[in-house]
């Protein structure tokens, strides 16, 4: 019997998971049927039981019903609890499992796909939403020698690091764009977690931040080289990524998680990745 999974979104149109979890499938022989759902807005709940009656087994979210997903699970993972927020869901009898891939995700691509390692190394994360939320517990697990956190509201970035200090090991701080201006220290891994890309502008990120010979990481993906990239370029960043790798990572995560088989992700990393250039 073709078991029902679906992703969850609005608008939902641009999504490439159903191409995902559908080659996915098929490489590891999985029967099951993968949809794309346009959400209401206000009316999540509702959507979600509507598939659940219809015999579907899981689902993937995303923006934005991220929050809405966090409130409607039973039973939160500890990375969903601590990010605030669930893209995966898992249904068992009356029970609805909440996961939080992306942080896993974006390690995973970092770690294994790009092959750099984080532990003792030095590691700068714009942004403090959700999607820098998510890569905390991640990012802290690999033990990087320092990371720290910057954001245009500083308050969030302090929040943030107060929340996640007990799992830290090394050096972990938080600062501004302005106080990072003025350190003038170079880092081993940029990641870029901040909304500006999506409107083709370029975070306050000084050039002297990224090492040479150093990643630079953009988590929006297919906008070719974006401002922040183009930055790392210039600066002399040697290797340079955009979210592809994250985005087929964390699917993967949750199809692993559905059926229990872990699919190869390289290929379906090199189908959707757009030339940075």
């Amino acid at each position: 019997m073709t078991d029902k999974y679906a992703v969850i979104g609005n608008p939902i149109g641009h999504t490439k998971s159903p191409l995902i979890h559908a080659t996915f499938a098929r490489q590891t022989g999985q029967d099951i049927d993968y949809l794309a759902i346009e959400g209401e807005i206000g009316h999540f709940a509702e959507n979600v039981e509507t598939f659940r009656r219809d015999g579907g087994r899981g689902m993937n979210v995303t923006a934005p019903f991220k929050l809405e997903a966090f409130d409607y699970a039973t039973d939160l993972s500890e990375q969903a609890r601590l990010a605030g927020a669930a893209n995966a869901l898992k249904f068992e009898g009356g029970r609805i499992f909440a996961q939080n891939f992306d942080g896993v995700g974006l390690t995973r691509d970092i770690v294994s796909n790009l092959a750099f390692t984080m532990r003792g190394r030095r590691v700068l994360l714009l942004g403090a939403g959700g999607a820098a939320r998510g890569a905390m517990l991640p990012f802290l697990n690999e033990r990087p020698a320092k990371l720290v956190l910057v954001n245009r509201t500083v308050s969030k970035a302090q929040a943030l690091f107060e929340q996640f200090k007990p799992y830290a090991e090394g050096d972990f701080s938080w600062c501004s764009y302005s106080e990072l201006a003025e350190a003038a220290e170079p880092f081993d891994l940029v990641v870029n977690a901040t909304s500006a890309s999506l409107r083709g502008e370029l975070p306050p990120v000084p050039v002297g931040v990224f090492a040479s010979g150093g990643v630079a990481y953009e988590l929006a993906y297919g906008k070719g080289l974006t401002p922040f990239l183009k930055r790392a370029q210039d600066a002399g960043a040697a290797q340079l990524a955009d979210g592809v790798g994250m985005l087929v990572e964390q699917a993967a995560e949750s199809f692993e998680w559905w059926r229990g088989v872990r699919p190869e992700t390289a290929t379906m990393i090199r189908t959707l990745t757009v030339p940075l250039r």
